[in-house]
């Protein structure tokens, strides 16, 4: 059986597991509404089969730190009985270009449809987390899907940074994804979440976020902090850029988990991590080396990754060898990243990426 999605959190504030919020609350009585068409019997149709009634969405955007992952997290753990799946908006649109290559190879005309289709047979709920449409690709077949879902009563639950007018904002082509942001806006409730509360920044305040050197008491602080914001939940982030796939091995809730040679011992480039810097809120990244001459092509792979993260706002919580200003002391470069150095100190600050 479902749950009253108002109740739950009314318990959870009761048992102190989170904080009463008065813009959290003015978003319940939408999950709620959603609940209880969900749990509904699905109504029979023509020769027996069931056709569920199509379900006014949710979209709720607001800033990062809110709360919206943790509502949807609520609102799922509130539909028992309920097919639904929650997931991450990138990982998800991955998935369907993945069935319609498949479709594609089998010589299906149409390929969106058996995609679609293995979504609506599946399930009655979508809760997706973080949508931003960054990639042509996504932008181009995002709507037609939206559409098909929507038509065979899947609910679509979707938490954003943006509202919808600003989704794929600048974007190649945007006047084909117009239509879209129109078909969001009509078959969806778009509330925008206001708490003044960051409850992410809130978690680390008054806590280290630089652990050096990287030993067991380092190793044991990282893991600590991630089962904190991931409760143990996770799943691989693929971005996708220019037509190559960039993996960031671990991911939750705008929280990305990597070691340093994931991201800098590859050949990535300023755009991979100005679209890894899109799309996550803090990233910790683990096993910061010394660097130098035996490792320069990893060692600026990371100062372009820390200008990224810098400029935009994402927190970083990290473990090295040693203090910033001790990682690169010698060789070609070293002079240049008293910059990166002076960054690294300065993302430490409580209220830097604040506001």
């Amino acid at each position: 059986m479902t749950r009253d999605v108002i109740e739950e959190y009314r318990a959870r504030v009761a048992a102190g597991t989170i904080r009463p919020d008065p813009a959290q609350e003015a978003v319940l009585p939408e999950l709620e509404r959603i609940r209880a068409v969900l749990d509904r019997p699905v109504k029979k149709g023509w020769f027996g089969r069931a056709k569920p009634e199509p379900i006014e969405g949710l979209y709720l955007w607001g800033g990062v730190g809110r709360g919206k992952s943790m509502l949807m997290d609520l609102f799922v753990d509130c539909l028992d009985g309920v097919p639904a799946r929650r997931v991450h908006f990138h990982a998800f649109m991955q998935e369907i270009h993945e069935e319609m290559h498949a479709a594609r190879k089998a010589g299906v005309e149409d390929a969106l449809m058996p995609a679609a289709q293995s979504v609506i047979d599946s399930v009655r709920c979508l809760a997706f987390d973080e949508m931003q449409v960054t990639d042509i690709t996504d932008a181009m077949i995002v709507g037609r899907l939206f559409e098909v879902l929507m038509g065979a009563g899947v609910a679509v639950v979707t938490t954003s940074n943006r509202v919808p007018d600003d989704l794929y904002k600048d974007g190649l082509n945007r006047q084909l994804f117009v239509p879209f942001i129109e078909l969001l806006k009509a078959r969806m409730v778009v509330h925008e979440l206001t708490s003044p509360t960051d409850y992410r920044q809130d978690r680390l305040e008054g806590q280290p976020t630089y652990f050096s050197p990287n030993d067991a008491t380092a190793r044991a602080a990282i893991e600590s902090i991630w089962h904190d914001f991931s409760g143990g939940m996770s799943e691989v982030l693929v971005l996708r850029v220019k037509g190559r796939e960039v993996e960031v091995p671990q991911f939750h809730n705008g929280v990305a988990r990597a070691g340093f040679y994931d991201l800098c011992g590859k050949a990535l480039g300023p755009g991979d991590y100005l679209a890894l810097a899109e799309e996550v809120k803090v990233l910790i990244l683990e096993d910061i080396p010394r660097l130098g001459r035996g490792n320069f092509n990893e060692a600026k792979r990371f100062v372009t990754l820390i200008d990224a993260l810098y400029e935009a706002g994402v927190r970083l919580i990290a473990s090295a060898a040693a203090a910033p200003e001790m990682l690169y002391v010698e060789g070609a470069g070293s002079f240049e990243f008293e910059r990166t150095a002076s960054r690294l100190r300065e993302m430490q600050s409580e209220d830097w990426a604040r506001g």
